[in-house]
């Protein structure tokens, strides 16, 4: 029986969202529209307050811990998840910027962490369920060799890291590498699971947006010449916003998508079209 005062909706279906950042939080408050929400973040104070503002503007949405980093946290979301609903969608944001983190936490949460949880979410995906993994333009504009796709092959092994610094040497590590390896592995990955999570009639998608007008991303403009570079070359002439970002989160979780799968959706303004030609 309904609560009375209560936003609560146990006749939507759910939205599982993953990182209760700008981009995070925009997502979540989008899909409040038509789902209940579980918004879950490393911080759960954190998801916790952006849950309860959501409350009160009359959104079914729920907090939840969870580090993407730790295969134990991980199947404990997804125990939780099943135990309490299932889910329709799931969508991965929690992700770091090459200023904000080591290479070895980037490959980690980046790309370990968001294949730690499409495995944990296949099995109980339901029929027309989908995960949908934040990725980046970056990943456009990486090209690994042979023997780095061999290892990205395996994105969950412990050694993931490791393996790859071993490969491309300590010294190129330091230099911001670990972030467009990282998003190029997910698209990679996204597109080898298309047939897993197609015989659970449900899909997974990527979705690579371009320079994003968030606070994450203010701090990394101000840090990053090839940044600037690109927002100057960028056709439309501005950042996205992340309500668009999270109105294309909505879109491909809905049946208007029900044949997008095992693909990337580039959201860039034009900015890697316009690169190609220079």
């Amino acid at each position: 029986m309904h609560r009375i005062g209560s936003s609560e909706r146990p006749d939507l279906q759910r939205a599982i969202v993953i990182g209760a950042g700008g981009l995070g939080t925009a997502i979540a408050r989008r899909m409040a529209l038509s789902y209940r929400v579980l918004l879950v973040d490393i911080d759960g104070a954190k998801a916790e307050m952006e849950a309860e503002r959501m409350r009160t503007e009359g959104c079914d949405v729920k907090a939840a811990v969870c580090d993407v980093r730790s295969p134990q946290s991980v199947a404990d979301l997804a125990d939780h998840v099943a135990g309490s609903g299932g889910f329709h969608a799931v969508v991965q944001v929690a992700g770091l910027a090459p200023a904000t983190g080591s290479f070895h936490q980037i490959i980690e949460v980046n790309l370990r962490g968001a294949a730690l949880v499409a495995h944990a979410f296949r099995p109980m995906a339901p029929q027309g369920g989908v995960a949908i993994l934040i990725s980046s333009l970056g990943a456009h504009r990486y090209f690994p060799t042979p023997e780095m796709i061999e290892i990205l092959r395996e994105p969950t092994t412990p050694d993931l890291a490791n393996r790859l610094e071993a490969l491309i040497g300590a010294e190129a590590a330091k230099t911001g590498v670990g972030y467009p390896i990282s998003k190029w592995g997910m698209n990679f990955f996204v597109r080898r699971q298309a047939a897993a999570w197609g015989e659970r009639d449900a899909r997974i998608v990527s979705l690579s947006p371009g320079m994003i007008a968030t606070p994450m991303g203010a701090r990394e403009f101000e840090r990053s010449e090839i940044k600037r570079q690109n927002y100057a070359k960028t056709p439309l002439k501005r950042e996205c916003t992340m309500l668009e970002i999270a109105d294309v989160v909505e879109f491909l979780a809905s049946p208007r998508a029900s044949f997008i799968t095992g693909t990337d959706l580039l959201v860039d303004g034009g900015v890697t079209a316009a690169l190609l030609e220079t």
